[in-house]
C-alpha cells in the first residue's frame, strides 16, 4: 500500500520538476503506521484488549503465553506436529495421542491440546521457546505488547517518532513509511474541529458571506 502511494507522489513530483527520486519502504514501520489506533489508545493510559489471534480451522495456532511473555507459532501439517511434540514440547507420545492425530482431530480437542502447550510453554523462557521452534523450523514470532512495539529499539534507531502540535498539546507520531529521497515528510499539527473549514469551503468557491452565515446557523 505504502509503495504504491510512493510511487504516485514520486510520479506526480517527476511530473511537476522533471526530477527522479527513490523511495524506501519499510515493512515494520508500514504494520506501525497500521497499528496507530492500538497505539493512541495505550497513550490513554489503557492497554487494547487482545480480541485473540487463533486460528478458526487449524490447530494449534495463536499466541501462546511464556514464563515471561508470549510467542505465536502455527503448526501447518502433521509433519510439523510430529517434529514440534518431539523437539519443541518435548513430549514424543503426543504425537500418537488419537486427540491429535490430524488437524481435524486437534481442532475438536482444542481446549486439551492448548492445555498440554501451556503445560510447556508457561514453563520455558520466551528466549528458549522461540529457539526451540526456530531450530525445528516452525514458523514463530514474538509478540509485543503495544507498549513494548512503541518503545521498540528499531523505532528509535530509524528516527521514525515526531512530536506534533494538537489541540491537547503535543503528541508523538510516526514518520510516514514511505521515505523519500532528499523529501522531508510534512508533519504538520493535529487541526481543531473546524478549523480548516472556511479555508476548504473557500478554496471549494463559496463566497464568505455564505460561509460566516453557515456559521452563524450551526451548520458547520
Amino acid at each position: 500500500m505504502y509503495a504504491y502511494s510512493g510511487i504516485l507522489t514520486a510520479l506526480l513530483q517527476r511530473h511537476r520538476t522533471g526530477e527522479g527520486t527513490a523511495l524506501e519502504v519499510s515493512l515494520f514501520e508500514a504494520l506501525g503506521e497500521w497499528m496507530g489506533y492500538a497505539m493512541y489508545y495505550t497513550m490513554g493510559g489503557t492497554a487494547p484488549p487482545r480480541t485473540g489471534a487463533s486460528h478458526a480451522t487449524i490447530a494449534p495456532y495463536g499466541p501462546y503465553q511464556t514464563r515471561d511473555g508470549q510467542v505465536i507459532f502455527g503448526i501447518q501439517n502433521n509433519r510439523e506436529w510430529t517434529i514440534f511434540s518431539t523437539e519443541v514440547l518435548r513430549r514424543p507420545e503426543l504425537a500418537r495421542d488419537e486427540r491429535f492425530q490430524g488437524n481435524r482431530q486437534r481442532v475438536e480437542h482444542r481446549d486439551a491440546l492448548n492445555a498440554e502447550i501451556d503445560k510447556v510453554f508457561g514453563s520455558l523462557p520466551t528466549e528458549e521457546a522461540v529457539a526451540r521452534l526456530d531450530a525445528a523450523q516452525i514458523a514463530n514470532a514474538r509478540l509485543n505488547t503495544v507498549e513494548q512495539f512503541i518503545a521498540h529499539p528499531q523505532l528509535a534507531g530509524r528516527q521514525a517518532w515526531r512530536q506534533v502540535d494538537s489541540p491537547v498539546g503535543p503528541l508523538p507520531a510516526l514518520v510516514p513509511p514511505v521515505r523519500m529521497e532528499d523529501v522531508e515528510p510534512v508533519m504538520a499539527g493535529i487541526p481543531a474541529l473546524g478549523q480548516h473549514s472556511s479555508a476548504i469551503l473557500a478554496e471549494l468557491g463559496f463566497d464568505a458571506d455564505a460561509i460566516d452565515r453557515w456559521k452563524q446557523d450551526g451548520i458547520i
